[in-house]
């Protein structure tokens, strides 16, 4: 399959309307890569190198977009910060990341100004969308530079931050690759032809969910490079998703189950409002789907969703529509080129059937930033887990039965126990906590805290009101247990091992957990 990529193809037909922001303003090809070029002039210029990262903080948008571009063509790594983590978690991946450059939306003034400080960010390489005190609009460092063709130019890679079981984020790192830009575009093509998506032909990309995800925002930028409009949801909203399938007519998008959960609970009459006819491939993931919900938005898009299975890690299997139906639950085989194993505690590969570690061959390798522990554990040879845990039937169709056995899974996001426990655990009245997924009817788990107080303190509404005011201080909204019970003591063993699931399984009985 040949694509000339996104450069080459803005170069040749500038006009053509590659981006659709979520104001509904319509952003031809040129001005894209015109702001990208000069975003590459200006970084160089405070002294970005090979090498360097970049760190953007924003709500989905054009310049989101236009750095993309910028980092993927400079060789730098980027790096997509999650717009609800506080300034402290923020300030960590800056410092962490060795963020060479900060790029912020206004939106998210206060965290930006935090953060940067407690980073070290240099005053010069702090830049912003709209004002923020001590930053430079970004708009000035563009409106200096030249709009021509970087020269020296060469790929970028992604670095994306995924939550560590120790409670502190850790960086998916991978080698910059030594090609030119347009080259590595068509190493890039495999991501969007699995699902039999092919260049050009009119295809439009809807943008459901924020780009500090890495699906998001990888199927965004391969769709870029297939010619492809994108169009930009800031937010997520049914209705409006369903408005602007309508309106732009389009083909392609990337959704998590819970998005289809919000579609289906829409009353009949709203739905039928929608011609949703233009769609042609929706992938799915980051969640197993319920098979009854999938069979709904079968039966109402018709033949056009993909199931696939991956990590930021890596990749993958996948499962077309008439795939799934005829193996209801699987989360697909193995693409090209890739490789799944379920392997025993010994490494032994399970049979047909037994359940498992899943692992899946190497893609192109990577490293846990700075913990080599971490990287050298989570391998079997050429392959990797994440630690969840399938089976592969007879045809060798993977089915998910675990997900990593204390993670919660709360609307397809991943949310890591042991970052809040240690956060609970920093507070004078907490002698100990744990974290776990209690069951949640629109977002499939919500967070929720056991904790033993500290020797002398009440556990009463004070002390969960001075908890919650805690974690609201250090964690997400998302990472907030939404209940905090109080006990005595908490399940452990001699060598304090904690017994979480005598903690979590009541909430479970006689339901199903999304794992």
């Amino acid at each position: 399959m040949k694509i000339r990529g996104f450069w080459k193809a803005a170069e040749a037909e500038p006009e053509r309307i590659a981006l659709v922001d979520a104001g509904g303003c319509e952003h031809c090809a040129g001005d894209l890569l015109a702001g990208a070029h000069r975003l590459v002039h200006g970084l160089r210029e405070v002294g970005l190198v090979h090498g360097s990262g970049i760190a953007t903080l924003m709500p989905n948008g054009p310049e989101l977009m236009q750095a993309l571009l910028a980092a993927m063509q400079a060789g730098w790594h980027y790096t997509p910060l999650n717009t609800h983590l506080t300034a402290p978690e923020v300030g960590y991946i800056l410092e962490d990341a060795q963020s060479a450059a900060f790029l912020a939306h206004e939106r998210f003034a206060a965290v930006a100004v935090a953060s940067a400080e407690a980073a070290g960010i240099p005053a010069d390489r702090r830049f912003c969308v709209g004002e923020i005190e001590g930053f430079v609009p970004l708009a000035d460092l563009c409106e200096k530079h030249s709009a021509d063709l970087p020269g020296d130019r060469l790929a970028g890679q992604f670095m994306q931050y995924t939550s560590g079981t120790t409670g502190r984020p850790k960086a998916v790192r991978r080698e910059i690759p030594a090609f030119d830009p347009d080259a590595m575009v068509a190493m890039l093509a495999p991501n969007l032809a699995r699902f039999d998506i092919e260049p050009g032909g009119g295809h439009v990309h809807l943008v459901t969910s924020p780009m500090y995800h890495m699906a998001p925002l990888s199927f965004a930028y391969f769709s870029l490079h297939f010619e492809h409009s994108v169009v930009l949801m800031d937010g997520w909203d049914a209705v409006t998703a369903l408005e602007l399938i309508e309106r732009h007519r389009v083909t392609t998008t990337h959704m998590v189950p819970t998005q289809f959960q919000r579609l289906r609970m829409l009353p009949d009459e709203i739905r039928s409002r929608f011609d949703v006819s233009s769609l042609r491939h929706v992938m799915h993931a980051a969640a197993p789907c319920p098979v009854d919900l999938k069979r709904s938005m079968l039966e109402w898009w018709g033949p056009v969703i993909y199931e696939y299975y991956g990590a930021t890690e890596g990749g993958g299997t996948l499962a077309r529509p008439e795939e799934w139906v005829a193996h209801p639950g699987t989360v697909g085989r193995p693409w090209p080129g890739a490789d799944v194993k379920v392997l025993r505690d010994d490494g032994a590969e399970c049979a047909p059937g037994e359940v498992g570690t899943v692992y899946l061959r190497l893609m192109m390798d990577f490293e846990y930033k700075d913990d080599p522990v971490k990287t050298r554990e989570n391998r079997r040879g050429d392959y990797f887990t994440v630690g969840d845990i399938g089976l592969l039937d007879e045809g060798g169709w993977l089915f998910l039965r675990d997900r990593k056995i204390d993670m919660i899974i709360s609307g397809g996001v991943n949310v890591y126990p042991a970052e809040i426990e240690a956060v609970l655990l920093s507070h004078p009245d907490v002698a100990d906590a744990a974290v776990f997924g209690v069951p949640h009817d629109d977002w499939g788990e919500e967070v929720k805290a056991v904790v033993e107080p500290a020797p002398g303190i009440a556990p009463d509404a004070g002390l969960e009101a001075r908890l919650h005011a805690h974690c609201a201080a250090s964690l997400a909204n998302f990472k907030r247990p939404r209940s905090i019970e109080f006990r005595s003591s908490l399940p452990r063993d001699p060598n304090g091992k904690l017994y979480k699931r005598r903690l979590r399984d009541p909430y479970w009985q006689g339901r199903d957990r999304p794992i």
